[in-house]
């Protein structure tokens, strides 16, 4: 079988940012799909399963509802190695196109307080799995050393 693309990044390279994973055609529309990557893959500790869970619900939630992109979002979704999540959005879009809305949310998930939307038995089909505060502090971290300072390095995939 072929490699799929995600398959060929240099994972052992890759930063932390916001990179262009793919583009699919879909009607008459594009897709873009976004790699929020949070971790570098194999060289730090991934994201405890607990605080990704949260990032999760409240990420999707936030850009569901956020007035200005909330048409766009298609999907929003941890990797399975635990070291970013997927963002989904209608449209040919660059990393800096939706990088206020990433700051935004990211600045939403860091500065949270409250329950979990969607953590609840009848909402959630792991609802005990949660961990505000770490993912709190995975989010800040991930602003202050990433969003508000990114570089090209940040929004390109390494040379293969």
């Amino acid at each position: 079988m072929e490699k799929i693309p995600s398959f060929t990044i240099d994972h052992c390279r890759l930063k932390r940012g916001i990179f262009v994973s793919r583009r699919d055609k879909v009607g008459g529309e594009v897709v873009t799909t976004f790699d929020i990557r949070m971790k570098e893959p194999n060289r730090e500790p991934a994201l405890h399963n607990g605080a990704l869970h949260t990032i999760e619900h409240l990420a999707a939630t936030y850009l569901r509802n956020n007035p200005e992109w909330k048409d766009r979002i298609i999907y929003w979704g941890p990797m399975g190695c635990l070291t970013g999540n997927y963002l989904l959005m209608r449209g040919e879009l660059q990393p800096n196109d939706i990088l206020p809305l990433m700051q935004e949310t990211f600045r939403f998930i860091a500065n949270f307080e409250g329950e979990i939307p969607g953590a609840a038995p009848r909402d959630c089909g792991n609802y005990l799995l949660h961990d505000l505060p770490m993912a709190r502090w995975e989010a800040q971290k991930f602003l202050d050393e990433v969003l508000l300072c990114m570089k090209p390095e940040n929004t390109i995939y390494p040379n293969t």
